[in-house]
């Protein structure tokens, strides 16, 4: 059930009481109703389930508290989607903040841009306990008409920037399970539909840093990389229904990284991943595929094997850098 101009925001939260107090209150505070908030409880052993209930209690017409086994981001915030009744959906990691206007800002920009499927806004970053700096994280403060082809080459927002409109978050369907660049893996999803954006030139949320644990941090270097390698893959695929031109500056550098991954994930002995990663970065690559760089790496993964070759081009990657 979809209800017109409820905005729905899906709150995933690992172990984190204090920090979740804070971005629930930052949606609270929005100047713009109705609003619904969906916490997703991904299986914490804290006083986060206790703080989470509190909001449920307090303010039953707006917050719903979901608890499953840990499972991840993308996992909760696929839990939270599935409960979630709002025209608009904001996702929001549980140690960011909304501004007040956000939504009121957004849903306007959205309401006035009809071919729109998303919204954002400039985004601060900064370290808790520190003051806030003004200038836009990463390339939150550039209108930008499409998300593709500049996603290709990173993710320049942050969860929190942008503002979905619902029926885009049904055509993206299911997060993955992935612990690890799962986020640019669905950004990049929407972004092959063709989704355009609404540029709204104001201050719509916060990048807070700190030294808690990450409730997207895998458990281990290998497993991150295997993540960091299926993102990849997933990604690459939506480039490529999207028909990207593998000329453009974005599909180059995203051949290199590519490659950066497929030796990374050799030296880590990943053998399986890093071959299939090198293949993707030749095919990225185009008519650059038969370069000298490509020829020696596959002969020496030919002669010392995968994880061989990688270990030796990690090495010589820290000498040059």
């Amino acid at each position: 059930m979809r209800l017109d101009g409820l905005v729905s925001t899906i709150i995933p939260v690992h172990n984190r009481p204090r920090l979740l107090r804070e971005a629930v209150e930052s949606v609270l505070a929005q100047t713009y109703r109705p609003i619904e908030i969906v916490i997703v409880d991904d299986g914490s052993t804290d006083e986060t389930p206790a703080a989470a209930a509190r909001f449920a209690h307090e303010y039953q017409d707006i917050v719903r508290v979901a608890r499953i086994a840990n499972g991840g981001p993308g996992v909760a915030r696929e839990a939270g989607r599935q409960l979630a009744r709002g025209e608009f959906v904001q996702y929001l990691d549980s140690d960011d903040l909304l501004a007040p206007t956000k939504f009121e800002i957004q849903v306007a920009a959205l309401g006035a841009s009809p071919d729109c499927g998303a919204a954002y806004g400039r985004t601060r970053a900064y370290a808790i306990g520190q003051r806030p700096l003004e200038k836009p994280w990463k390339r939150t403060g550039e209108r930008v008409a499409t998300m593709f082809p500049s996603f290709l080459a990173s993710r320049w927002w942050d969860t929190s920037s942008p503002l979905y409109r619902r029926a885009v978050c049904d055509r993206a369907g299911p997060w993955t399970n992935l612990r690890c660049e799962e986020d640019w893996e669905y950004d990049c999803r929407v972004a092959s539909f063709g989704v355009r954006l609404a540029f709204c030139d104001a201050h719509v949320s916060d990048t807070r840093f700190h030294g808690a644990a990450m409730l997207s941090r895998p458990a281990d270097r290998r497993a991150a990389l295997r993540d960091r390698a299926t993102a990849r893959a997933a990604i690459y695929a939506h480039a490529r229904a999207a028909s990207l031109d593998e000329e453009t500056l974005e599909m180059r550098a995203f051949a290199r990284g590519l490659f950066l991954l497929a030796r990374q994930c050799g030296a880590a002995g990943l053998a399986r991943e890093s071959r299939a990663l090198f293949d993707l970065s030749r095919d990225a690559s185009g008519r650059r595929a038969g370069g000298w760089d490509f020829l020696a790496y596959r002969t020496l993964a030919s002669g010392l094997g995968w994880r061989l070759a990688g270990a030796l081009a990690c090495r010589l990657d820290g000498l040059r850098a």
